[in-house]
């Protein structure tokens, strides 16, 4: 069980950045198609939100790697 936790604590370590790195590239795309003040908001609101979220994914996956969670 600990060894599954190792792995998927990298797997979340990694999870983290690429999907934030997804989320800020279409938030970019979606304002370039549409570059109203009320699309850039809610952008800057979805990504805003979802940072502290990836970061604690990101420290929960590293947690995990080094088995804090041993039990």
């Amino acid at each position: 069980m600990n060894t599954i936790k190792k792995v998927l604590g990298v797997v979340w370590m990694i999870l983290a950045p690429v999907l934030l790195f997804f989320l800020i590239r279409l938030g970019l795309h979606q304002i370039a198609i549409k570059p109203g003040i009320d699309t850039k908001i809610q952008w800057a609101v979805f990504i805003g939100v979802f940072l502290p979220i990836a970061l604690g994914l990101f420290i929960f996956g590293y947690y995990a790697f080094k088995e804090e969670y041993k039990g």
